[in-house]
């Protein structure tokens, strides 16, 4: 008969010999992801500075765009998250029913009327039979057509040329067009080239400086609203960090638009970087949008809410 003890100490010795399970190690959380769609403009220069305020585990990858339309697309299909555009482009989108909420401001100002040099052309109506380059669509088309009503002419009196931002100084320079109707920096570069002069800035009329705003998805906002918060916290920090230190935004739009700097430091002066979004914004572009109406731009104003500002005031609350 096997006594007690013994039993007891051949099943320690089995437990020892007994392989021990393999511990896995935790699985590592993969990190959050952010697309933030960008233009290749000066307006649209602070998502560059969000890495510095991007919290540990969230990366920011910034996508370039050509055009405030695409960038605007984009977002709608969710090709990215985020994405900075003119109020124009998010007019029509809103007007056009697309799932889009503005949801804070990028940029105001950072628009010019920009003529050859020594070409007669001192104010809007020198323009009357030139040849005027301008991005159908954008933000500058419907101020230059509201300042062009406001001195007694129409885009009858122009000839209208459908030129990029980007090029717009290229055509300025070439003699394709007498004037544009450009966004930083292009106007910096032809001032600083000596190839133009500035005729002037289109801010005179009720829509202020309205310019570039901070949209997404409607999915996002309703699904995500912690993303949301995060994000323009991130864009918050960036924009007062670069509107408050010229010499690193300069340096930035340098680097990333490819200009020179003394360029750029001509640009710099008329560009407003900002996050906030309020009642006067609310107000402008309900004036921009009945506008574009006027112009038969969009067909219908865009449903109420489609600006929604509960996630800045909450954040200027905080």
């Amino acid at each position: 008969m096997m006594r007690r003890r013994d039993l007891l100490t051949g099943l320690a010795a089995g437990l020892a010999l007994a392989p021990l399970p393999a511990i896995r190690p935790a699985r590592a959380q993969a990190p959050t992801v952010i697309r933030m769609g960008s233009l290749k403009l000066i307006h649209s220069i602070a998502p560059h500075f969000y890495e510095r305020f991007t919290p540990a585990g969230v990366t920011v990858e910034v996508v370039p765009f050509e055009s405030p339309t695409e960038c605007k697309n984009a977002v709608v299909t969710k090709s990215v998250d985020f994405g900075t555009f003119g109020i124009a482009a998010a007019t029509l989108g809103a007007a056009a029913g697309e799932p889009l909420l503005v949801i804070a401001s990028t940029c105001n100002r950072g628009m010019a009327v920009i003529a050859r040099k020594d070409g007669g052309i001192a104010s809007l109506k020198d323009l009357r039979g030139k040849r005027v380059a301008i991005w159908p669509g954008s933000t500058q088309e419907v101020f230059v057509l509201e300042r062009l009503r406001q001195e007694g002419m129409s885009v009858k009196d122009i000839t209208p040329v459908r030129v990029s931002f980007s090029e717009m100084h290229i055509a300025l320079a070439r003699g394709d067009v007498d004037a544009y109707v450009g966004a930083e920096p292009g106007p910096g570069v032809s001032l600083a080239s000596g190839v133009g002069q500035l005729v002037e800035y289109p801010y005179g009329t009720e829509m202020g400086a309205l310019n570039m705003v901070f949209g997404t998805h409607r999915d996002t906002a309703a699904e995500k609203p912690a993303l949301v918060r995060q994000m323009l916290d991130i864009h918050r920090k960036a924009t007062e960090f670069a509107a408050k230190n010229r010499d690193a935004m300069v340096a930035m739009a340098v680097a990333k638009l490819g200009q020179k700097r003394e360029a750029i430091e001509l640009s710099a002066p008329n560009v407003e970087l900002t996050w906030q979004l309020g009642e006067t914004e609310v107000k402008q572009a309900r004036a921009y949008a009945e506008h574009m109406l006027a112009l038969k731009q969009i067909k219908r104003l865009p449903e109420a809410g489609f600006i929604d500002t509960r996630f800045v005031d909450a954040m200027r609350a905080a």
